[in-house]
């Protein structure tokens, strides 16, 4: 007998961060489970490529900076206009940087802690409005960061801050929210092949490509896996690790 599983067909996903990375991925497999998809993002080139493949009748996409409240605003109006309803928002988008406390511009703290914590706020908030008004519950899921958690590595603290910050708000909204029927999941990875992780410093010279770190479709695949829990059940926090890292 097969373990009980909610059909995405037809359901509608915000995704935060999705020109590419675990965001990209999230929207490929979401699509590729049927969903329709609302795909955010600051660039345009990834979103082309996303409808490109896909069409204009299974995801649509918004240009905008989720430092700003009227940009998830914006996502979720997008996907009630092109398909009527928003089912789940994943808050994918963040920015990270290497080293310690003193090594970051204030500019890079202003933009960590606005875009990671301030961008998953803003569309936490425009999801559980039109959760309420349209009925039926609905999904929040917060890509954090096992950092915030305490158990990453060194030289993070700001970074590692945001993340926690992200952990806490998700325990929060699961406790203010589970009652509506709105489930609230954070997935905390550790580390990850993309350009994110290989941009902030933290491996140096090495290439995250060639060291023994988890793939962008691994955490794509956990925001699915979660979506389709049967609405009975919730996931409150998800850790992942590859089988060569340590804690």
């Amino acid at each position: 007998m097969p373990a009980p599983s909610r059909d995405l067909t037809g359901t509608v996903v915000v995704v935060t961060g999705a020109g590419g990375g675990i965001g990209g991925a999230t929207v490929g497999l979401a699509l590729e489970a049927g969903a329709r998809v609302v795909a955010g993002d600051l660039r345009e080139d990834g979103l082309d490529r996303l409808v490109e493949e896909w069409g204009p009748e299974r995801v649509v996409t918004v240009l905008g900076d989720v430092r700003e409240e009227s940009t998830a605003d914006r996502l979720v109006a997008a996907g009630v206009e092109a398909f009527g309803r928003v089912d789940s928002v994943v808050a994918n988008a963040a920015v990270g940087f290497y080293g310690g406390v003193l090594d970051q511009t204030s500019e890079q703290v202003e933009l960590m802690v606005d875009v990671t914590l301030k961008g998953t706020i803003w569309l936490a908030r425009a999801a559980v409005r039109q959760f309420r008004a349209q009925g039926g519950g609905g999904d929040v899921v917060i890509i954090a960061s096992v950092a915030g958690l305490l158990i990453g590595g060194g030289k993070e603290a700001v970074y590692a801050a945001t993340k926690g910050a992200q952990v806490n708000l998700g325990y929060a909204l699961d406790r203010e929210l589970r009652e509506e029927g709105i489930r609230t999941t954070v997935i905390a990875p550790a580390g990850v092949n993309t350009a994110f992780a290989a941009a902030d410093g933290r491996f140096g010279d090495g290439d995250p490509a060639q060291g023994p770190f988890m793939e962008p479709a691994d955490i794509g695949g956990a925001v699915v896996h979660t979506l389709q829990q049967p609405r009975r059940m919730r996931t409150e926090l998800w850790t992942m690790w590859s089988l060569a890292e340590k804690h």
